[in-house]
């Protein structure tokens, strides 16, 4: 524990003979002294904390995990972080919500329209997971280009993630055929590019349904894995 300050020498009157002149201007000097001596320790005290908030926010990234999670006003971005938050990240995590913006073509009077409901959306995101899981670390981060899979890619690659999670659509039979006749002839998708190529681990979410039933989990090695909860 952080001591705030040093404790002033107490003194028992019953000791003080009665014919023993005190002299005032040496107490005054000792508590002097022990005043200086006092902010001294304050002082100290006082940076031991700042040191001590230093040290437990590198303990959390040293001890915990980087998860970030794909972001935008979808249903299926929604149940990503809702997963997120209930089923892998723990007290020491860092979450990092991701938006992929598109560039303006309209230059950049209409991207400074844009940003501040970039900004707005993402505030609102980040306030929601805090008030579900205010132990844990919430960042928000923002980048933009044409192609999403790759700029996702980069940026997980770029900070570090441990798990990247996307939200999924529920694809019809017919996409579904078609992928499977044309194997890995064509590309399956952002969240499909993302899995294949992340450097960390991805994990594709989607609800089962949106009465319930819990989740379907993708990865690299498991497709539409069943998970009830």
């Amino acid at each position: 524990m952080v001591r705030n300050g040093a404790k002033m020498p107490s003194f028992c009157l019953k000791r003080i003979r009665p014919h023993v002149k005190v002299r005032s201007p040496t107490i005054q000097f000792e508590g002097g002294a022990n005043s200086a001596e006092t902010d001294r320790k304050t002082d100290d005290s006082g940076t031991a904390g700042e040191e001590n908030s230093e040290n437990v926010a590198k303990a959390r990234v040293a001890l915990g995990r980087k998860i970030m999670i794909v972001v935008d006003s979808s249903y299926e971005a929604k149940n990503a972080v809702q997963w997120a938050l209930t089923h892998t990240a723990q007290s020491e995590d860092v979450l990092v919500l991701l938006y992929v913006a598109k560039p303006s073509k309209q230059g950049e009077e209409c991207r400074k329209n844009i940003a501040p409901r970039i900004s707005d959306f993402l505030s609102s995101m980040r306030s929601m997971c805090k008030v579900k899981r205010p132990e844990v670390e919430v960042e928000v981060a923002v980048a933009e280009g044409k192609e999403k899979g790759p700029i996702i890619v980069e940026e997980a690659k770029k900070q570090e993630v441990a798990l990247l999670v996307l939200g999924q659509k529920k694809r019809s039979t017919t996409w579904r055929l078609l992928m499977m006749w044309a194997g890995n002839r064509v590309g399956g998708g952002l969240v499909e590019y993302c899995i294949q190529n992340a450097s960390c681990m991805a994990v594709a979410v989607r609800r089962k349904s949106k009465k319930g039933g819990g989740y379907l989990i993708t990865t690299k090695r498991q497709k539409d894995f069943w998970l009830l909860a």
